[in-house]
């Protein structure tokens, strides 16, 4: 069952009051920055819960994320829906979309899973870019964002939208720990360490697969939403199997199956992107580069790699703390 430690509980803490900070501080370039990270954040939450916790390692997650964006485009400028509506309609349809897709890929493994998972991203991708509806190469605009005006607060000020985006990333976040201590997320884990094993004591394993799978694409869906929001443009290249693949480069980097990991990843990916392109136009090869350096040290991902060397000090330490306040205070009372 997942859980958190002090080491991750301190993460989490920093990366909260950073992003806090950079909300309330920083000028337009900083906040179009955090928001950036903080939508991205979001997409990887999705993929390391399938991922790291279910071993269904996907690359049409970014699909998935194009699918929620497109949805909300749609049905808040095509349809005239209103955006709090389409937004939940783009969250439903790209949840059901993912469930489908968990389920028909639910008997393959390994690099089969990956494949399929590549084949429903670029089928999503050549459908988007060849329907007229949706635009075509040219992609859609005019996309509106949330009114929030009836609680005082104007999201098409990029602050009040980016302290949105981190109220959202941060009820995800919680949302992603409660999925993965439930029942449901008990029986992921179980799957993915001996799948056998859990077919023989009576769990309809696809069912599971495919329900996480679901409640995952959701949270993709919302990042999409979100991304249609914060560009107020869209264009087929949000599909794209390179957005997935992305996506899980983050979370490698970050430390899969950590869910605090994909944060640290998603905050250092996106600086990496703007201060290396600002210098060279092959920041790509250098963020590979740092890649194949995690991989080949056998590392779990930058936070892995720390919390592997320092959180079971941490916790030894906060122990042997407690024991020794224990101590004193039944030898104060005695």
């Amino acid at each position: 069952m997942f859980r958190h430690n002090a080491l991750r509980y301190a993460v989490l803490a920093l990366l909260a009051a950073g992003a806090l900070f950079q909300a309330l501080t920083a000028e337009y370039f900083g906040l179009e920055i955090l928001t950036e990270i903080l939508i991205l954040a979001m997409l990887v939450l999705a993929l390391d819960i399938v991922a790291g916790f279910g071993g269904m390692v996907s690359l049409c997650h970014g699909a998935l994320m194009g699918v929620g964006a497109y949805t909300y485009a749609i049905l808040s400028t095509k349809a005239g829906i209103a955006p709090p509506v389409a937004m939940a309609g783009s969250i439903a349809l790209t949840g059901v979309a993912a469930w489908v897709i968990g389920a028909i890929c639910s008997r393959s493994h390994g690099i089969y899973f990956i494949m399929a998972t590549l084949a429903f991203g670029q089928m999503a991708y050549s459908y988007v870019f060849e329907a007229p509806i949706f635009g075509g190469d040219d992609g859609l605009g005019g996309i509106s964002r949330l009114d929030l005006s009836f609680i005082g607060v104007d999201l098409n000020d990029s602050r009040s939208f980016a302290l949105f985006c981190l109220a959202l990333l941060a009820a995800i976040y919680v949302a992603s720990v409660l999925i993965l201590r439930s029942g449901l997320g008990r029986s992921l884990s179980g799957v993915m360490h001996n799948e056998q094993r859990m077919r023989a004591l009576g769990l309809t394993v696809w069912r599971v697969k495919a329900d996480v799978f679901g409640l995952s694409g959701m949270i993709a869906g919302l990042a999409g939403a979100l991304a249609a929001q914060h560009i107020l443009y869209i264009s087929p290249g949000l599909l794209s199997w390179t957005v997935s693949g992305e996506a899980l480069v983050v979370v490698i980097l970050g430390g899969l199956g950590t869910l605090v990991g994909p944060l640290v990843g998603a905050a250092a990916f996106v600086v990496l992107k703007h201060e290396l392109s600002a210098v060279t136009t092959y920041w790509h090869l250098v963020v590979g580069v740092i890649l194949i350096a995690v991989v080949m040290s056998r590392a779990n991902g930058v936070f892995g790699w720390f919390e592997s060397r320092w959180g079971d000090r941490i916790e030894r330490r906060m122990a042997d703390a407690t024991r020794k306040q224990q101590s004193e205070e039944v030898l104060t009372d005695a």
